[in-house]
């Protein structure tokens, strides 16, 4: 990265404020600059610049990248499964709107390179372990994620475009599920790992899981998500490519409620699992063999060390997190 300026978008949430903290561990001279709306930043580093901008409007991206070598773009509109059917159509106006500007802001400016911060969402739905080149544009995605995985994947196409017309490096990310500190903890927004370990905190029994045991899902650790585009914005000879970054090891949600109690101390009488609550798709696995040849990554920490950290952070900051 040397002592390049970044801009990360998105640093109030989960990857983007990881993304930040890695950048800065990592680079002594690291100079980062990053766009806040409605959400207050919390990071605070001499090092690292803020700036308001609506990223909706093209004329307030400008400057958030003008003279940046690198841009790292983590913003996004999104919910958990209980508000997804309400806002998917805000979701995707806000996304593409957003993703759209950047990257012709970055073209503009002459950004050097720029990581996309996409979601795995945007596959088909499949009974296999999807490779990136699996996507399968003529098959819908699965039905929970189908509005806003079709924004995700126009906005994989103008990377490519933007890449073409001017050469500007760019690296697209179908991101797992990612999870850690700094995520949205409000039930009616939150995740199901956050959700999850609310629960557990808050002691409640019977202790409701949305679903059932046997769902599966590929998580990974904020921390190390935010690793594996550190290595993206370093690695040399990088032009257009597309990753998976994940854990790779598909778990059981049966897995990680247990992980969870047990980081909580919180041992209920009745674990209730509800199949009539909102949810998205049974089982999603993904192949990141490519991330890991070509990065040389893998999470350093495993998903019952992240929950373990998770709790100890929520139980620290559950009276002052206001998401």
């Amino acid at each position: 990265m040397g002592t390049k300026t970044v801009f990360i978008a998105g640093v109030t949430g989960c990857a983007g404020a990881h993304i930040a903290r890695v950048l800065l561990a990592r680079e002594p001279g690291a100079v980062l600059r990053a766009s806040v709306h409605r959400t207050q930043p919390f990071l605070k580093d001499r090092r690292l610049a803020y700036r308001r901008a609506d990223l909706r409007r093209l004329e307030e991206c400008r400057p958030c990248v003008a003279g940046c070598g690198a841009a790292v773009l983590a913003a996004a509109h999104v919910t958990g499964a209980a508000a997804a059917a309400a806002t998917q159509a805000q979701q995707i106006s806000d996304n593409v709107t957003m993703n759209m500007n950047l990257l012709r802001a970055c073209a503009e400016a002459g950004v050097r390179r720029v990581v996309y911060i996409g979601s795995a969402t945007a596959y088909q739905e499949a009974d296999v372990s999807l490779k990136e080149d699996d996507l399968d544009l003529n098959a819908e995605p699965p039905a929970a994620y189908r509005g806003v995985a079709w924004g995700m994947r126009f906005i994989e196409k103008l990377c490519r475009f933007w890449h073409a017309e001017t050469g500007m490096e760019t690296a697209v990310v179908r991101a797992t599920n990612i999870f850690g500190p700094y995520e949205k903890f409000d039930p009616k927004v939150s995740h199901v790992i956050p959700a999850l370990v609310r629960k557990a905190v808050d002691g409640q029994d019977p202790f409701e899981v949305w679903g059932s045991a046997d769902v599966t899902r590929d998580v990974v650790y904020a921390a190390d998500f935010a690793e594996a585009v550190a290595l993206l914005l370093e690695k040399p000879g990088l032009t257009f490519d597309v990753f998976n970054i994940g854990s790779g090891r598909p778990v059981r949600v049966g897995d990680l409620v247990a992980w969870i109690l047990a980081a909580a101390g919180h041992r209920p009488k009745e674990i209730r699992y509800a199949s009539d609550r909102p949810v998205t798709v049974r089982s999603r696995a993904f192949d990141t063999t490519r991330s890991r040849a070509v990065l040389g990554w893998t999470p350093r920490q495993g998903v019952e060390e992240g929950i373990r950290e998770t709790v100890a952070w929520w139980r620290q900051n559950r009276k002052g997190w206001k998401r």
